[in-house]
C-alpha cells in the first residue's frame, strides 16, 4: 500500500474521526481512549504499550520522542536470599514464650534466629531507550497523543508548516516486536535519527545502514550480574535515504518510515540459575525478518485483531456524559473537584483490562509490581512479586474480567516455586509440603528475610493456591484441577499440616509465630510488635487453603489419609474472634494497634478474596467486618492505591453500593496519576487491576455460591450495561439496567452446570422450569452452549 492511501485509511478516519481503523463494528468512542493535548512530561504521563512480554512507555514528544522500553526478564541478578537452616530450633523456643504472653522476648529470637538477610536492590530492570530525534520545530497547532484501549495503539499527531504528522506504536503479540510507524500527508516529510540507549551496563552497534543493536547485562555496579539481553532496531521507508552515523540511524526526507524491535534474553524460565544458550542477536534477527516481511498495514492489523480477541469480550456502559469530550488529564482534574464522570470510571475499568492483557499472556513472566512498565535501574522494592497482596490483587480481574489466559503467568511462577518452597519448609520449619513469605522475584526463593513485620509471614504461597482453585471454578477445566490445582493445594496444606500446633489454652489449632501483614500492636508490656501465634489472617488463609483442597479432593474422588488429616486439622482450628467493640479482631487477643489506619487488612480475608464470610453463612461476622472497616477508615486507612482498591470489593462484598462508589471515586481522586497509572505512592499497578476487579465486584459475584447481580450497584449508575462478565460454575454474563433496576440478563451456560441466581427482587426465566426460594433466588438446569434470559417478575 503506498503512503498516500495509507493516509487516507488510517490517518484521517481512525484520527479525526475516532473510527477504529481495523474491523467493521465502530464501538470504538473517547470513552475507551486516553488522550491529551501536550506531550508527556514525565514517566507517569507516558501511555504503555506491551505484548506481555516487550513494552514501551510512549512520550508523544514532537521534535524530540522517547520510547521508555522494557523486557519482563530482564532482572539484576544474585546471590539471593538463602534458607537459615535448623531455624526450627528457635521457632519451638520462641512459640513457648509467645504462649506465655511473651511477644517482644519471643519476636528477638524469630529476628536474630529464623530471618534471613535482605538482598538488595536486585531489581527487574528496563530495556533501555529508542529514541527519535526529528528536524522539527516545537510550535505545533492540533497536537493530540491518545492511546486507544480498543486498538492497543499509542498515536500521536499533530500540524506543522502545512503538515500533518502521523506516529503510531504498538507491541505486537503476534509478531514478537515492537513497531513504530511515522507518516505525514505530504511527501518527503520524514527525517530523523534513531538511536538505543541505557541508563548503564550496555553497548550499541551499527549493524547495517538500517540496523542497530544494543546488548548488555542487568546488574548493579559490576554486582549482581544477572540476565543477558540484546534487543535489535530495523529501519524501513518508503522513500529517503537511510543511512548510520556514529551509531545513529539517519532517515532523511522519506514519505513515511517503519521502525522495527526485537528483544531476547538468556533468562531460562525452566531453570533460572542455567541461563539459556543461544544466540540472542540470531533470535532478533529472526523476529525482525519475520516481522519486516510484513507490510506494515498488515502487521498493525494482525496486532489490533489479536487484541481485540481478548478486550472485546467485555463491554461496559456505566452511563454518557459531556465530560468524556475532554482530554483524560482534564477529566481527572475534574473528578477531583466533584465532577460526576462515569465514564471515566468505564475507562478505568477496561485500562485495567488493557494493562492485563499488555503485561500477562501466556508464556510471559507474570505482572510484577509495576505490571510491565518500569523506568528504573533499582525499581521501588526492586519491582518484584510481592505475595502478601499485590501480585494476588493483579489477577483478581483475570477470571472475572474473561481474561482467563492471562492468569497463566502466575500459575507457572507458583508452580516454578514448588522446588525451593519445599526446600524452605525443610530447611526453616522442619515441615512437608512447600511455603513462600511476602515476596520473591525471578530467581524464585522463598525463604523469609528482612524484618518480622513483613518476612515471618509463611502464608503467600498458599494464598496463591486460592487462584488455582478458583479457575477451576470459574472454567469447569477439571484436567487442570487434576494435573495442577489440587498437587499445589496438596503441598499448601502438608506445609500446614506440620506447621500448625496447638494452642495450650483453647486446644486449637494456631499458626506462628506470624505476623499480620506488615502491621503491629502494642503487647501487654507496652512494646510495638508484629508476631504472634494465631493472627485473624493467617487462621483465614488456612481455613481457604483446607476447604479448596478438601473441596477438589471431593470433585476428583480422591479419599485417602491425606484429605482425612485436612478434614480433622480445618475443623479444629482456631478461628477469628469478635472484639469486645464488636470488631473483627486482627489478632487472638483485642490489642491495641500502634497503628489504627494501617493500609493491609489482612484479617478481613476471610471476606475479600476468600469466601469464608458471606450473608448466607456468617452474617454476625459480616457485622463484624463492617465495623473493623469502619474503624480503620476513620483513622486514615485506605492511603495506598491497592490498599484503596481493595476497600471497593469489601464494600462490594458487604453489598454497601454508595460506599462501594465512594472508594472509587476516592481511588480516581488521590490514588491515580495523569496517565490512570495507580499511585501508592510511587507507581503500583495493583491499585488498577484492584480497581477494575472492585467495580467487577460491585456489578456481578458469584463467590458464595451463586450468581447476584448488581448486589452494589450506585446511584450514580442509573442506566447501563456490562455484557461479558465471568461467574464461577462456568457463566457468562450480560446484565442490562434502567433507572437503577435490573431489565435483562442474559446468562450463557459454558459447561452446562446448575445455575442459581440472587436479586434484590422477584425474577424469572423465559421459556423454561425454574425454582424459587424463600429470598427470591431462583435456581434452574442449563445446557453447555445455550444462553438464558432473566426478567423481573
Amino acid at each position: 500500500m503506498n503512503r498516500t492511501s495509507y493516509w487516507t485509511i488510517v490517518a484521517l478516519s481512525a484520527l479525526f474521526s475516532h473510527i477504529p481503523a481495523s474491523g467493521s463494528e465502530n464501538i470504538t468512542k473517547d470513552n475507551l481512549k486516553l488522550w491529551y493535548k501536550q506531550p508527556a512530561k514525565k514517566w507517569v504521563e507516558a501511555l504503555p504499550v506491551g505484548n506481555g512480554r516487550l513494552g514501551a512507555m510512549v512520550f508523544g514528544g514532537i521534535n524530540k520522542e522517547r520510547l521508555q522500553l522494557n523486557e519482563d526478564t530482564i532482572w539484576a541478578g544474585p546471590p539471593v536470599p538463602h534458607d537459615r537452616k535448623g531455624a526450627y530450633n528457635h521457632i519451638a523456643k520462641a512459640r513457648k514464650l509467645f504462649f506465655a504472653g511473651k511477644y517482644s522476648e519471643g519476636q528477638k529470637i524469630i529476628q536474630q534466629n529464623v530471618m534471613g538477610r535482605r538482598i538488595s536492590p536486585r531489581s527487574y530492570q528496563p530495556l533501555g531507550n529508542l529514541n527519535l530525534t526529528f528536524d522539527l520545530k516545537d510550535n505545533v497547532s492540533d497536537y493530540r497523543r491518545e492511546l486507544n484501549l480498543d486498538t492497543a495503539i499509542a498515536t500521536t499527531t499533530f500540524r506543522q508548516q502545512g503538515t500533518t504528522y502521523l506516529r503510531e506504536v504498538f507491541s505486537s503479540p503476534v509478531d514478537e516486536v515492537l513497531v513504530v510507524h511515522l507518516n505525514a500527508d505530504k511527501p518527503a516529510s520524514i527525517s530523523l535519527e534513531a538511536t538505543l540507549n541505557r541508563s548503564a551496563d550496555y553497548h550499541v552497534e551499527a549493524l547495517a545502514p538500517n540496523r542497530l543493536s544494543m546488548s548488555g547485562q542487568a546488574g548493579h555496579k559490576s554486582k549482581h550480574k544477572g540476565v543477558k539481553f540484546e534487543s535489535h532496531l530495523i529501519v524501513k521507508t518508503d522513500g529517503g535515504t537511510v543511512t548510520v552515523r556514529d551509531k545513529n540511524i539517519i532517515i532523511q526526507n522519506a514519505d513515511s518510515a517503519t521502525l522495527i524491535l526485537a528483544a531476547a534474553t538468556d533468562y531460562n524460565r525452566a531453570d533460572p540459575y542455567s541461563p539459556l544458550n543461544r544466540d540472542l542477536g540470531q533470535v532478533c534477527q529472526l523476529q525482525l525478518n519475520a516481522a519486516g516481511a510484513k507490510p506494515y498495514t498488515c502487521l498493525r492489523n494482525d496486532h489490533i485483531t489479536e487484541h481485540r480477541r481478548l478486550f472485546r469480550r467485555v463491554e461496559l456502559d456505566l452511563g454518557q456524559t459531556t465530560a468524556a469530550e475532554l482530554p483524560t488529564d482534564q477529566r481527572l482534574q475534574a473528578v477531583r473537584k466533584g465532577q460526576i464522570d462515569p465514564q471515566l470510571t468505564t475507562l478505568y475499568f477496561q485500562y485495567g483490562r488493557y494493562l492485563l492483557i499488555c503485561s500477562s499472556r501466556p508464556g510471559c513472566m507474570p505482572a510484577n509490581l509495576q505490571g510491565l512498565w518500569n523506568h528504573h535501574l533499582k525499581a521501588p522494592w526492586n519491582s518484584d512479586y510481592h505475595i502478601n497482596i499485590n501480585l494476588q490483587m493483579n489477577y483478581w480481574p483475570a477470571e472475572v474480567c474473561n481474561l482467563s489466559e492471562c492468569h497463566e503467568p502466575f500459575f507457572t511462577l507458583i508452580e516454578a516455586l514448588l522446588k525451593s518452597g519445599r526446600e524452605t519448609a525443610r530447611n526453616v520449619y522442619n515441615c512437608r509440603g512447600f511455603v513462600a513469605h511476602h515476596t520473591t522475584d525471578a530467581w524464585l526463593w522463598t525463604s523469609p528475610i528482612g524484618r518480622t513485620v513483613w518476612g515471618m509471614w509463611p502464608m503467600g504461597g498458599a494464598w496463591c493456591t486460592q487462584h488455582f482453585m478458583e479457575h477451576y471454578r470459574f472454567t469447569g477445566d477439571k484436567q487442570f484441577l487434576a494435573q495442577r490445582a489440587y498437587p499445589i493445594l496438596k503441598e499448601a496444606a502438608l506445609f500446614f499440616l506440620d506447621w500448625l500446633v496447638e494452642d495450650p489454652k483453647t486446644g486449637k489449632l494456631v499458626s506462628g509465630p506470624s505476623n499480620s501483614p506488615e502491621n503491629t500492636f502494642i503487647a501487654p508490656n507496652g512494646k510495638i510488635v508484629d508476631l504472634s501465634m494465631g493472627p485473624s489472617g493467617d487462621q483465614q488463609i488456612i481455613w481457604d487453603t483446607f476447604t479448596n483442597c478438601m473441596e477438589a479432593a471431593e470433585i476428583l474422588k480422591i479419599d485417602d489419609e491425606f484429605i482425612e488429616q485436612v478434614t480433622a486439622a480445618r475443623k479444629n482450628l482456631l478461628m477469628p474472634k469478635i472484639a469486645p467493640d464488636g470488631r473483627l479482631q486482627e489478632w487472638t487477643e483485642p490489642f491495641k494497634e500502634h497503628e489504627p489506619g494501617h493500609r493491609h487488612m489482612s484479617h478481613l480475608f476471610g471476606l475479600h478474596p476468600g469466601r469464608q464470610y458471606t450473608f448466607q453463612n456468617s452474617p454476625e461476622m459480616i457485622t463484624a467486618v463492617r465495623k473493623s472497616i469502619e474503624y480503620r477508615l476513620s483513622h486514615g486507612g485506605g492511603h495506598t492505591g491497592w490498599s484503596r482498591a481493595w476497600i471497593i470489593s469489601f464494600r462490594a462484598r458487604l453489598r454497601e453500593a454508595e460506599k462501594a462508589y465512594e472508594n472509587i471515586q476516592l481511588l480516581l481522586k488521590k490514588s491515580t496519576v495523569t496517565n490512570l497509572f495507580d499511585n501508592h505512592p510511587p507507581f503500583q499497578i495493583d491499585g488498577n487491576f484492584g480497581g477494575t476487579a472492585g467495580i467487577a465486584e460491585m456489578l456481578l459475584q458469584s463467590h458464595a455460591g451463586e450468581i447476584h447481580l448488581l448486589p452494589a450497584l450506585p446511584t450514580a449508575w442509573p442506566d447501563g450495561y456490562v455484557k461479558g462478565l465471568r461467574a464461577r460454575n462456568g457463566f457468562e454474563i450480560d446484565i442490562t439496567w434502567k433507572n437503577g433496576k435490573l431489565t435483562e440478563a442474559k446468562i450463557h451456560s459454558l459447561i452446562g452446570r446448575v445455575c442459581k441466581v440472587r436479586y434484590e427482587h422477584p425474577l424469572m426465566v423465559s421459556g423454561i422450569r425454574f425454582d424459587r426460594t424463600q429470598d427470591n433466588t431462583i435456581w434452574f438446569d442449563t445446557d453447555s452452549g445455550k444462553t438464558y434470559i432473566l426478567r423481573k417478575q
